[in-house]
């Protein structure tokens, strides 16, 4: 209406309103009480304000279920995962997936995804490679402030072949960086088929939920950093007490030997009891620096506790064949070094055979103490085989059985053509070489 769009007064008393409307020369102002009927463009603007309210109360509730997600989940794949759903609900967008930088390697690994089409569900086609996100990432161009939606370069041979079977119709994707502070984390992709440009709401909601994300990831990468360093200072404790232990009995078999010279004519006999109190002490001290190098060594794991050594070999295995790979480790407790190492050798093994064999998409690895055992389980989703046609000499089992003889433990292998397989090692916690 004219007189709407000509403006509005407050009018003095009791709270009326004062529209003005132009006629000619002569204004005419005219006042209704408060609380009487709407002007039109009021009626007009409230389903606007409406759903603008509905929407920011949407917001807000993702970005706090999100943040629940993220300080909840037991790791950092599980909260991506959570996060990627409800990111794709919040744009009706229904793919997506989550690039993270190995901090140690610098490459590139598939995190987490969500309902990828099937051309990128062989692992292979989602592997670290080069594509074009990771080489804006990688060159500074995609930043907190420049989300970018770009054509997906790994998608492009099955579009350019029209192969919508194997696409779901996915073309293109945004592009959201991870960032904490200066430090880049990662990336994360969420597309749809019908793809649509976002806007600049969605756009701030989605630097703000990664923003959320990437203090999540380097959260966890610092509880990680402050496991390394305990163990760290650990081993500088035991090489200290190392190298005390066995001054101390050098300087005594020294003593001994010194004695025994000495009393070597007068008095044989005693030479001879001095001897071998020597060796007595030689014997002890050999035994117990060979515990200690043992402990100290841990070259397997690089001075890290199991859980993590186990994290960061999946991701160099992720990093290379696309496999996605979940570790969960919250029910175990530290294990001696020994046992740590032989346990981490059996795991390697399992995944080279996963890697060599499997034609797998997924695999869990497990890590658990129960009462007087501890478990380590690795399962995958591959084609599987028949485990009593496989000769009892392969090497590869071979070797994870004699580890896991070695700890006085068991080794167990299950596996149904085209139900995937499972290795399992129980150790006792009890009596297991240090």
């Amino acid at each position: 209406m004219a007189g709407d769009a000509a403006g509005r007064t407050d009018g003095a008393a009791g709270g009326a309103s004062g529209y003005r409307r132009t006629s000619g020369d002569v204004t005419h102002v005219t006042r209704k009480p408060a609380g009487g009927v709407r002007s039109t463009s009021e009626t007009r603007r409230a389903p606007a304000r409406t759903a603008a309210h509905d929407r920011h109360t949407r917001e807000l509730r993702i970005l706090n279920a999100i943040a629940e997600a993220l300080n909840s989940a037991p790791d950092v794949q599980r909260a991506l995962e959570q996060t990627l759903a409800m990111v794709a609900d919040l744009l009706d967008l229904r793919t997506g997936w989550v690039w993270l930088r190995d901090p140690e390697t610098g490459r590139f690994y598939n995190a987490a995804a969500r309902n990828l089409p099937p051309y990128l569900q062989e692992p292979v086609r989602m592997a670290g490679r080069s594509c074009w996100c990771l080489d804006e990432f990688r060159e500074g161009r995609l930043t907190p402030k420049n989300i970018d939606v770009m054509e997906c370069s790994r998608l492009r041979p099955a579009v350019r072949q029209r192969a919508t079977d194997l696409t779901r119709g996915l073309a293109y994707h945004a592009s959201i960086p991870l960032y904490f502070r200066d430090t880049p984390l990662g990336i994360m992709n969420v597309t749809g088929p019908s793809w649509r440009e976002l806007t600049a709401d969605e756009l701030r909601l989605l630097s703000t939920i990664a923003y959320q994300v990437a203090i999540a990831i380097e959260r966890a990468r610092l509880a990680e950093g402050s496991a390394r360093l305990a163990r760290a200072e650990e081993r500088t404790r035991l090489a200290r007490e190392i190298h005390d232990t066995l001054a101390q009995a050098l300087t005594a078999i020294a003593l001994h030997l010194e004695t025994a010279v000495r009393q070597l004519d007068r008095n044989p006999e005693r030479a001879r009891q001095r001897v071998q109190r020597a060796l007595d002490v030689t014997r002890d001290s050999l035994e117990e620096a060979r515990r200690s190098v043992l402990t100290l060594r841990g070259t397997a794991l690089a001075g890290r506790p199991l859980p993590e050594a186990l994290t960061a070999l999946a991701r160099a295995v992720t990093a290379d064949t696309g496999i996605r790979i979940r570790v969960d480790a919250s029910g175990a407790t530290p294990l001696p070094a020994g046992a740590e190492s032989e346990l981490f050798r059996i795991a390697q093994e399992a995944l080279t055979n996963v890697r060599r064999h499997a034609r797998a998409t997924e695999v869990t690895v497990t890590l658990k103490t129960r009462g007087r055992r501890a478990h380590l389980t690795i399962h995958d989703n591959g084609r599987g085989f028949a485990a009593a046609r496989v000769a009892d000499g392969r090497v590869g089992l071979v070797g994870m059985r004699e580890r896991a003889e070695l700890l006085r433990g068991t080794l167990r292998i299950r596996s149904t053509p085209g139900h995937g397989t499972t290795v399992g090692a129980s150790i006792p916690l009890e009596g297991t070489p240090t």
